[in-house]
């Protein structure tokens, strides 16, 4: 088992990943974006000072936080299909010089015009979604679907459909604990209710792969839209607690990745007008939800080895 998080977070350049990092004393860096740039849009000069610097500090890349599939990409669109495998394919040969074997991907965005659940739908998303793991097989590269806002996050439901229609044994989960608590139930018929991320965790648990750690609550106001605040782990309605006990009780070892999505911290005589003052605070602020997830783990029972 080991700790990792998405350390854009703390900030936009590799140098302040790298040291929120060091700070927590963790080995590995989940990337997203570097300088609002990501894996499969960096230049090859870019690219190689990523990973001089990567090496040079001792930090390891174990998951590439893609854009691939996600949700804001429509299944229908052959434009958006081919920036996703565009970004694959040139992320690939780097994730294989960093020696990163975790993709993090989705099944594509929930239409608004149409009927998620439409079978001519459904089999285009299965598809494209096939063919994105199977490039990833090929590579031997994990493709680990986020429950997110896009068609496998509708529900449990969705995500065994999705599991169902592309086999390959490259293709797993990353459960994160946050996304229920602001994406509705999509089963039966409207309006829909939130989700439970303890009841979507227990279905789903044998395929997960990896954890990503967020947590927060949500209140659907009077137009039907959610609004969430986030939070701490453990302090919000993710049933953070209870589904790292429950993992650790049945033998994972993977990741646990922190996505912490809270606000910046700021202290009260802190001048909001410098932008050095806003850096630093929004750096402390993941290296203390860092911290403080590292203490719930020791309450869930961590292995006192770790």
């Amino acid at each position: 088992m080991f700790l990792t998080g998405f350390a854009d977070e703390a900030g936009a350049a590799i140098e302040t990943q790298i040291a929120a990092t060091k700070l927590l004393n963790w080995k590995y860096i989940e990337s997203r974006t570097i300088d609002g740039k990501n894996l499969g849009t960096l230049t090859d000069a870019e690219f190689d000072e990523f990973a001089e610097k990567l090496d040079q500090a001792g930090i390891r890349i174990n998951c590439y936080g893609s854009f691939v599939a996600n949700w804001s990409r429509d299944p229908r669109s052959d434009e958006d299909f081919e920036a996703s495998r565009k970004e694959l394919l040139t992320a690939l040969p780097r994730m294989a010089k960093l020696g990163t074997k975790l993709i993090r991907g989705m099944s594509f965005k929930v239409p608004a015009d149409v009927q998620p659940d439409s079978p001519e739908l459904e089999s285009v998303i299965f598809r494209k979604v096939n063919e994105l793991v199977k490039i990833c097989e090929g590579s031997g590269v994990i493709y680990g679907h986020e429950n997110c806002m896009n068609y496998g996050g509708m529900s449990y439901v969705h995500t065994l459909r999705l599991l169902d229609n592309v086999k390959s044994p490259n293709f797993r989960l990353v459960f994160d604990t946050g996304n229920p608590v602001f994406t509705f139930r999509r089963l039966g018929t409207p309006p829909y209710p939130l989700q439970s991320a303890w009841e979507f965790y227990k279905q789903v648990r044998e395929f997960i792969e990896y954890v990503h750690i967020k947590d927060g609550t949500s209140v659907v106001n009077a137009e039907g839209n959610v609004q969430t605040t986030f939070t701490f782990a453990g302090d919000g309605c993710g049933d953070v607690r209870p589904i790292i006990k429950d993992l650790l009780a049945t033998g994972y070892d993977g990741g646990f990745s922190i996505e912490p999505h809270l606000a910046t911290i700021f202290h009260e005589k802190d001048d909001l007008s410098d932008d050095a003052v806003k850096a630093q605070r929004k750096f402390e602020t993941y290296v203390e939800y860092g911290r403080k997830f590292e203490k719930l783990l020791r309450e869930c029972n961590w292995p006192s080895w770790y």
